[in-house]
């Protein structure tokens, strides 16, 4: 961690560590995709992460700690504020709905159920459902 890491915020410091977590997913395969690089650099920018510090998280993402909610509602709301964020310019490409698969996965999301948590996720997100809505819905697809 660098000396102006101790300025940063409660928040800043979450979604860097929400950020090194997806950067971490999308190399799970060894390599960035374009159209994975595509969707890092719009949640860069969502997160406010600066040019120097996605380069840094780029090359080293695993020196930034994992940030995953320990409990399984904790985990549904991440999912729900990450697909939010994914899908908040209204395009659904293919590249992003395999990395959230990857992010269902780092989220605790059984390997075998991530495709079908992360289709549900998408389907809700663009029907406009709520948190409540959203966590129910989860819930009856990754019966646990």
């Amino acid at each position: 961690m660098g000396l102006s890491d101790y300025n940063l915020s409660g928040e800043q410091k979450r979604n860097i560590a929400h950020f090194a977590s997806i950067v971490r997913l999308a190399l799970a395969d060894d390599i960035i995709t374009e159209g994975e690089e595509k969707l890092l650099k719009r949640l860069a920018k969502r997160f406010h992460i600066l040019e120097e510090k996605y380069k840094e998280i780029l090359e080293n993402p695993n020196d930034f700690s994992q940030d995953t909610p320990l409990s399984y509602d904790e985990r549904i709301e991440h999912l729900y504020d990450l697909a939010t964020m994914v899908f908040a310019d209204d395009e659904v490409s293919k590249e992003e709905a395999g990395v959230l698969r990857k992010i269902c996965v780092g989220l605790g999301f059984p390997i075998d159920n991530a495709e079908k948590v992360s289709d549900e996720a998408i389907h809700l997100i663009l029907n406009d459902n709520d948190l409540d809505d959203f966590s129910k819905a989860i819930k009856r697809v990754n019966r646990i």
